[in-house]
């Protein structure tokens, strides 16, 4: 697949992909990602995926492995990004965007001579990430906006309500999942949901934990 491969389902995709575990980032379908590529093996990573499928898979290591290995275990369940946008730096970075396509299952990572990880991976439980909007109808999208404004206001966080009122569904789900500034294990639970609705349930609910954490009733604070 070259430079304009679009990937419409499993079909199209390439089951094994170069691996870039990134701890606390969570990338969806259709979500971007913006990345600055520094270290001389993801550089090389960025490389070969330029030439070839121009895809990368981001997963979460493992949070209790700490920072000390080079190859922390790795979770289970990661995200497919294709590279959308790219630019060299003068001081030899990279500036990437990824596009998340489709999560994936890890069935084994390789024995690998190129200096960043490889792992074969399946797509076959998440056949409904292909589908722009699935499930969008089945959203509480009030419930979502009550937490959100609730977060907002405990966490003074800036938020562009114009952008979020006129947002799709899935859209606004998988936008707000990516940028709220929650933990690995929530990060990876609201990856995992198995469908959209689930996902907005999550995010509501992890919003409930974190406002209670700060001192905020969440049964007042989101009326």
């Amino acid at each position: 697949m070259g430079m304009n491969a679009v990937y419409k389902g499993p079909e199209d995709c390439p089951l094994v992909v170069p691996i870039f575990p990134l701890g606390g980032a969570l990338l969806l379908p259709r979500g971007q990602m913006p990345l600055n590529i520094f270290e001389p093996r993801y550089i090389a990573m960025i490389d070969d995926a330029i030439r070839t499928h121009r895809v990368v898979g981001v997963i979460q290591p493992e949070p209790e492995s700490g920072r000390q290995s080079a190859t922390p275990p790795l979770l289970q369940v990661g995200c497919l990004g294709r590279i959308t946008q790219f630019a060299e730096t003068g001081d030899d970075r990279y500036i990437v965007t990824l596009t998340g396509i489709s999560r994936f299952r890890v069935a084994e990572e390789l024995p690998v001579t190129t200096p960043y990880r490889q792992c074969r991976i399946a797509y076959d439980e998440f056949i409904l990430d292909f589908t722009a909007r699935a499930g969008e109808d089945e959203v509480d999208r009030a419930a979502l906006l009550k937490a959100l404004r609730a977060f907002a206001k405990a966490s003074d966080l800036k938020i562009d309500w114009k952008g979020v009122n006129e947002a799709p569904n899935e859209a606004l789900v998988n936008a707000l999942s990516m940028m709220c500034p929650f933990g690995p294990r929530e990060k990876q639970a609201l990856l995992e949901a198995a469908s959209l609705k689930e996902r907005a349930e999550v995010l509501v609910a992890i919003t409930e934990i974190e406002l209670a954490r700060n001192g905020g009733d969440p049964e007042t604070t989101l009326q």
